[in-house]
């Protein structure tokens, strides 16, 4: 191998040495899950169209969003589930606790029963 292989091998291995040190680890992603039982359908109505904005604007996907549900082992969920993803527990946590949550969730709470868990994904 000549030098100029030798200079260019080592520069490419440095390059790509710089990259893999400098590269952000992947933080997990955080979740929103919910299962939720409906006493007011119509209520809850007025409930998820509010939602579905504020969701996006914190930078959350619903993944799933009501479905069908095929209890396996253990009791089946009383109603309806809601996973939704966010960057991070903290983005999840960011969600929930925002002012412009927190003026909606009552219409929740008033058309439904739920149990709701902010849950750290894998990285």
């Amino acid at each position: 191998m000549n030098e100029n292989h030798r200079v260019a091998a080592a520069a490419a291995m440095a390059c790509m040495t710089f990259a893999w040190l400098h590269a952000a680890p992947s933080a997990p992603k955080g979740y929103v899950i919910a299962e939720i039982t409906v006493t007011d359908p119509q209520a809850y109505q007025q409930y998820a169209a509010a939602v579905a904005p504020i969701v996006a604007k914190f930078g959350g996907k619903y993944l799933v969003r009501g479905g069908q549900t095929l209890p396996v082992e253990g009791e089946p969920p009383g109603g309806r589930i809601v996973v939704i993803e966010f960057e991070s527990l903290a983005g999840a946590r960011s969600f929930e606790d925002s002012t412009q949550y927190q003026a909606v969730a009552p219409l929740r709470q008033k058309a439904a029963r739920s149990r709701v868990f902010l849950v750290e994904g894998t990285s």
